[in-house]
């Protein structure tokens, strides 16, 4: 298969982005929006799941680019959103059209020499016009004080045992009166949530996952890879001001704690692949819509260095999501959820044939079905942890997304 890169001029970013976010592949992160969409051209299947890849699949690999130069991310790759669960079955996509667009203004499209120009095709797009729905069927699984009793039978077993952390997560599962429109949807995210990556992104089971992910699992270039793991939780008030919040954060022992499992962890496993790993001295405050979060820069350096889908295989799941030990706390949130995540905290993004890439955590995010939803939060329980203020976090987590969704909250 032979694709073109061509730079061009800018693409209408709203009409963009509700192509794709409709019925294409789209991942805007605040450095670039990418946009797929038209036929699929390739699709990779990864049946032993992120476990059990080996590096990019050589049908991505052998994907021929010709055209003008364009930076990393601009050429041939391929989407993902992979499931929470390594071992379950994947894909990558490659689709008919790519657009790559800076906020500097630069705009690379990457298709095959034969398809039409596209750009009729997205000045043509309805724009989102769905309000907000109320819902006709909602279930909290569990409830919410069905959560806070796992929360306090987790703290009794870190106590006990072996764990350093286990994140445990809830969902709110529901349906609205029309389908859904992921288009709508993203706009009203990208609206309330600008700091975070915007994702709209095809599963396997014919579902569409529709979110904005303030996590950045790891970003590749050549021999660097960049991670900035969050973990330690306030709610902010609703102006969004994090002044004072984000200094008690700062000087919280439990979400400190929590914070640095997660560095520790990242840093021990790059450092299993990488010659030369940094982080932070200290975390950083992220504030965000409604939450604001610990943060920390994590970089590394290796030549050769591991591609992008041997650094997710690597990663993922990270301690916050899953825990850590990673086996022993795995094997304590199944136990406990008793629930599949499905696509929930697993991760999603892009690889491109040069093995570049870049993966956030699927979080914030609603899985579309038509009418129906499914909508995830969780937190990371520490021996510190308190049940009803873990699930406060959950609650103002899940806010986030059903917001954009409903016109009622949840």
């Amino acid at each position: 298969m032979r694709l073109v890169r061509r730079e061009v001029a800018p693409f209408n970013v709203e009409r963009l982005r509700t192509l794709a976010a409709r019925e294409g592949w789209l991942v805007e992160s605040p450095d670039a929006l990418r946009a797929g969409f038209g036929r699929r051209l390739l699709r990779v299947a990864l049946d032993d799941g992120l476990a059990g890849t080996t590096g990019v699949p050589p049908a991505l690999a052998g994907v021929e680019l010709t055209g003008d130069d364009g930076p990393s991310g601009t050429g041939a790759l391929a989407f993902a959103t992979l499931p929470f669960d390594r071992a379950r079955a994947g894909q990558l996509d490659v689709p008919e059209y790519l657009v790559t667009q800076t906020p500097g203004g630069r705009a690379f499209l990457t298709a095959p020499a034969a398809s039409p120009d596209p750009r009729s095709l997205v000045e043509s797009v309805d724009p989102p016009r769905q309000g907000l729905q109320a819902p006709v069927e909602l279930e909290l699984r569990p409830t919410p004080e069905g959560y806070a009793r796992l929360v306090a039978q987790a703290v009794e077993e870190l106590r006990t045992k072996e764990l350093d952390k286990v994140v445990l997560a809830r969902a709110v599962r529901g349906a609205v009166g029309a389908v859904i429109d992921p288009g709508a949807l993203a706009a009203r995210l990208r609206r309330r949530e600008a700091v975070s990556t915007l994702y709209s992104l095809p599963t396997p089971e014919r579902r569409r996952f529709v979110g904005a992910s303030p996590e950045l699992l790891a970003s590749r270039r050549g021999v660097e890879v960049r991670c900035h793991p969050l973990a330690g939780t306030i709610a902010l008030p609703s102006d969004g001001a994090a002044e004072g919040y984000g200094e008690w954060l700062l000087h919280s022992g439990k979400n400190l704690h929590e914070h640095a499992v997660v560095v520790d962890e990242i840093v021990a496993r790059l450092a299993e692949a990488y010659d030369d790993v940094s982080a932070d001295p200290a975390p950083s405050i992220v504030a965000l819509g409604s939450v604001a979060h610990l943060g920390t820069w994590i970089v590394a350096h290796g030549d050769p260095a591991p591609d992008a889908l041997a650094v997710a295989r690597l990663l993922h799941p990270t301690a916050a999501v899953g825990g850590r030990p990673r086996d022993e706390a795995l094997t304590a949130l199944a136990r406990l959820e008793r629930h599949d995540r499905g696509h929930f905290a697993g991760p999603l993004g892009w690889v491109d044939r040069e093995g570049d890439g870049e993966w956030w955590l699927g979080l914030r995010g609603v899985v579309l079905d038509g009418a129906q939803f499914e909508a995830w939060a969780g937190a990371g329980i520490v021996p510190e942890s308190d049940p009803i203020a873990e699930r406060e976090e959950t609650r103002n987590k899940l806010a986030v997304v059903l917001a954009a969704l409903l016109s009622e909250s949840v």
